[in-house]
């Protein structure tokens, strides 16, 4: 029976696990039972998935990423190469914390650069923007840029990718140079208030 979805053949699937359609699952990555990843998402190489995690749709996994329990990734979010994610706060090898599992999750079109971390407990806002080799450790607003250790707030993002000219914390109006989009700024929040 022909699955409609790909699954290379050195990858594991286990019984249990639910995969949309249009979804590529490439090279030695593992999806585990009761993970549940949505339509047209793409899991790079070594790419681990554990069970109870949810995966929207249209979901950008690259490779060597290890999704685990406790992470929801909502539609359209981008996980760059070797990015972390974690689900214990206080992690011994010797002291079992399964039941102190935290929850994290990723709303709409966020983007988590290459080998950023992601410290457990956090909600990224739509479409922020974690730069390469951040470290997240609180909530992050939408449409926020955050870069550093521990990642702080340094400007704002469109839904597109680009830049936005409003500095962080600022009040006022702007709009993307690339695609049009307008937004408004009051203090940490900004929303987007037209159609590109």
């Amino acid at each position: 029976m022909e699955s409609d979805f790909f699954v290379h053949e050195s990858a594991y699937l286990d019984d249990g696990a639910e995969v949309g359609k249009g979804t590529r699952i490439w090279h030695f990555s593992h999806v585990m039972p009761g993970a549940v990843i949505g339509r047209g998402c793409s899991l790079g190489q070594n790419v681990n998935v554990a069970p109870q995690v949810i995966i929207g749709d249209n979901v950008k996994i690259q490779n060597n990423v290890s999704v685990y329990e406790g992470v929801i990734l909502e539609d359209d979010v981008f996980c760059g190469p070797s990015m972390v994610f974690t689900n214990v706060v206080n992690p011994r090898s010797h002291v079992s914390r399964k039941h102190e599992y935290r929850k994290t999750l990723v709303r709409r079109g966020g983007t988590l650069g290459a080998n950023s971390t992601i410290v457990c407990g956090t909600t990224l806002g739509e479409y922020a923007f974690v730069a390469a080799g951040a470290v997240v450790t609180k909530d992050v607003p939408a449409y926020a840029l955050m870069a550093g250790v521990p990642a702080r707030p340094i400007g704002w993002m469109c839904h597109c990718g680009v830049r936005l000219p409003l500095a962080y914390g600022a009040d006022g109006e702007t709009s993307c140079e690339a695609c049009g989009a307008a937004y408004r700024g009051v203090g940490e929040i900004l929303t987007r208030v037209a159609e590109a």
